[in-house]
């Protein structure tokens, strides 16, 4: 993988560092996008192959200055690792209006644009081609109480992840999606003190080592282009997402 390139959008904290350090000691050369310029310093580390690159998906003129970075640092686009996001809790008759569309702003707007700035670099390198993963979330299968931004964005990336896979097709871009449920991040630690689940109860949840989405992702992007995952569920064994749980 030594000649491998990959951009890592929110690659400053969570389950964006364990992918992008899995990456690096793959060999890749990464691109590290994220907001915060010293937790994108903290996921580099002293790696050479590392590349930090402040940015808010969810400005245009700030995501193409990133693929110019990657493409002026090592010349073409292997791999782009579509993962920021954001959670903003609210029902639909609470949730307010920025809210909403923060949270659509940057999971959705902003892997559109990721993914589009990929595609055009992956269409005119020679050899064409590279692929896509977007993090979707089991968010993109069924909602938790009080998530309607949250699981109307993660539904619509499996549209856009289709659309990508479509429409690469002609320029040898292959894309898949990871839906990922309670890896153990930051933002899942609450899970052990108890969140709220369908019938009203507050309950504890289990989580899993977020290595594993890391070793998924690593395996989705080993494949060679004319194979691919096109969708990749990986969840803790009990959480309650398949049955009543």
């Amino acid at each position: 993988m030594h000649d491998k390139t990959a951009v890592v959008t929110g690659a400053g904290s969570g389950l964006g560092r364990r992918i992008a350090r899995a990456l690096l000691g793959a060999g890749y050369r990464v691109a590290l996008a994220g907001r915060r310029a010293e937790a994108l310093a903290e996921t580099a580390g002293d790696e050479a192959n590392a590349l930090a690159v402040p940015t808010d998906v969810a400005d245009p003129a700030s995501v193409a200055a990133l693929f110019a970075a990657s493409r002026s640092a090592w010349g073409r686009l292997d791999l782009l690792v579509n993962n920021a996001g954001v959670s903003v809790g609210g029902t639909v008759a609470d949730l307010s209006v920025e809210g909403w569309r923060r949270t659509v702003d940057t999971n959705l707007t902003g892997m559109f644009l990721c993914a589009q700035q990929a595609v055009r670099l992956m269409r005119e390198q020679d050899p064409r081609g590279g692929r896509i993963i977007n993090n979707g979330s089991i968010s993109a299968h069924v909602p938790r109480p009080a998530s309607v931004a949250y699981t109307a964005t993660k539904h619509a990336v499996t549209g856009l992840t289709k659309s990508i896979s479509l429409d690469g097709r002609a320029w040898n871009v292959a894309c898949g999606q990871i839906d990922i449920g309670n890896a153990a991040t930051e933002m899942t630690e609450r899970m052990a003190a108890g969140i709220p689940q369908p019938d009203g109860r507050v309950a504890a949840e289990p989580t899993f080592d977020s290595g594993h989405v890391a070793d998924a992702v690593l395996y989705m992007a080993g494949l060679p282009l004319d194979a691919n995952v096109q969708f990749l569920t990986i969840t803790a064994t009990t959480m309650p997402f398949i049955g009543r749980g």
